[in-house]
């Protein structure tokens, strides 16, 4: 059993019978004498992808989740599927579309990922911090770029379209954050 004061940022947890992976949690102290202390969170349930909102009081109990974190790798696409490989048992998995788009456009065959098992089923997949990816199609290198901050779209390697500065051309290694897919630097 956890309880509140056990709580932080990416600890998963059972809440109804779901593994719930913990976003973000705040303290709220009374203002009343004998109030409680609340705890206001945030968590994404990984069955479904909600991202839900629970407030609980302090010295509450939750379950711990029967899950684990394995290192992976992703094999290929198939379709909408994505293939999955676990490194402890070389088990293979093929996921949805529910799991593997949201991350589609990070990976390259043969990437190294994280994957979420939640009682033998594999229920999320995290990819690296950042991946490197090759820029294949963008606009001309614009003159004079780095006095300004302009951006221009750029298409990768994996078909995802994000914005990167004017001065790369196309053909260059860079750097994106697979949180929120945004540019980091040159590779």
């Amino acid at each position: 059993m956890l309880t509140t004061a056990d709580f932080k940022r990416g600890l998963v947890f059972q809440l109804d019978g779901a593994p719930c992976l913990l976003v973000d949690h705040t303290t709220q102290s009374p203002s009343a004498r004998g109030g409680n202390t609340l705890v206001k969170t945030k968590y994404r349930n990984l069955l479904t992808g909600q991202i839900l909102e629970k407030t609980f009081k302090s010295g509450d109990k939750v379950d711990e989740a029967d899950f684990e974190r394995r290192k992976g790798q992703f094999l290929y696409a198939s379709g909408d599927m994505g293939v999955f490989m676990d490194n402890e048992n070389y088990e293979q998995f093929e996921l949805g579309e529910e799991l593997f788009e949201p991350v589609r456009g990070f990976l390259l065959e043969g990437q190294e990922v994280q994957l979420g098992v939640f009682q033998g089923r594999v229920v999320s997949v995290d990819p690296p911090m950042t991946v490197e990816l090759t820029v294949t199609e963008t606009a001309p290198a614009i003159k004079n770029a780095t006095a300004t901050a302009q951006t221009k779209e750029a298409i990768l390697e994996t078909g995802i379209s994000i914005q990167v500065p004017g001065y790369l051309a196309s053909g260059e290694k860079i750097k994106v954050d697979t949180r929120d897919g945004r540019f980091i630097s040159r590779a």
